[in-house]
C-alpha cells in the first residue's frame, strides 16, 4: 500500500467509481477475540473457547462478524482521506454481510470504491463499498455498502 487515496470535498462531487485501493493486512489473534467477546459480551464458545472450537466446524476458533466490521474505520483511514474535512463521521451502512468466517491468526485487509458521492448542508455524504478480504480465503469475510458524512 502506498497511502491512502486523497480527497478534497470538492474532488470528492466527481469521485463516484473511484477505486481506492487496499488497506494493509490486519492480524486477527485470539486476544482480539476474546476482548471483543468482553466488550460486546458475545462470548459464545466459538470465538472464546479455543479447545471446544478445535471439534467445531470451522477447526479453530472465528472472529466475530461484528469484530471484523468494527475494523472497518481503522482500515479505511489507510485507503481513503478527505483532506479539507473538519470532522469526517461514519453515517451507517446499507448493506453488510459475512460470506466467509474469519478464523483465528488470519490477517484480513479492506478493499474500497466510492459508490455515490452527495450533497449535503456544510459537506458531502460518500457512500463506499468496502470488501474485507480474508488472506488464503476464495470469499470475502465481510462485503459493506458505508456511508462517511465529511463536513468542513
Amino acid at each position: 500500500m502506498s497511502g491512502p487515496s486523497t480527497f478534497t470535498m470538492a474532488a470528492l462531487r466527481n469521485a463516484a467509481g473511484a477505486d481506492l485501493g487496499v488497506s494493509e493486512w490486519i492480524e486477527i489473534d485470539q486476544a482480539r477475540i476474546t476482548a471483543f467477546a468482553e466488550a460486546t459480551e458475545d462470548r459464545q464458545w466459538i470465538h472464546v473457547d479455543p479447545r471446544r472450537a478445535a471439534d467445531g466446524p470451522f477447526g479453530s476458533t472465528i472472529a466475530h462478524g461484528y469484530l471484523t466490521l468494527s475494523l472497518l474505520p481503522a482500515l479505511m483511514r489507510q485507503v481513503f482521506e478527505i483532506t479539507d474535512a473538519g470532522v469526517r463521521i461514519n453515517y451507517g451502512l446499507n448493506k453488510v454481510r459475512f460470506p466467509s468466517p474469519v478464523p483465528v491468526g488470519s490477517r484480513i485487509r479492506a478493499r474500497a470504491a466510492i459508490v455515490t458521492v452527495d450533497e449535503m448542508p456544510g459537506g458531502v455524504q460518500v457512500v463506499l463499498a468496502t470488501t474485507i478480504e480474508c488472506e488464503g480465503s476464495a470469499k470475502p469475510a465481510c462485503v459493506a455498502e458505508s456511508i462517511v458524512r465529511a463536513l468542513a
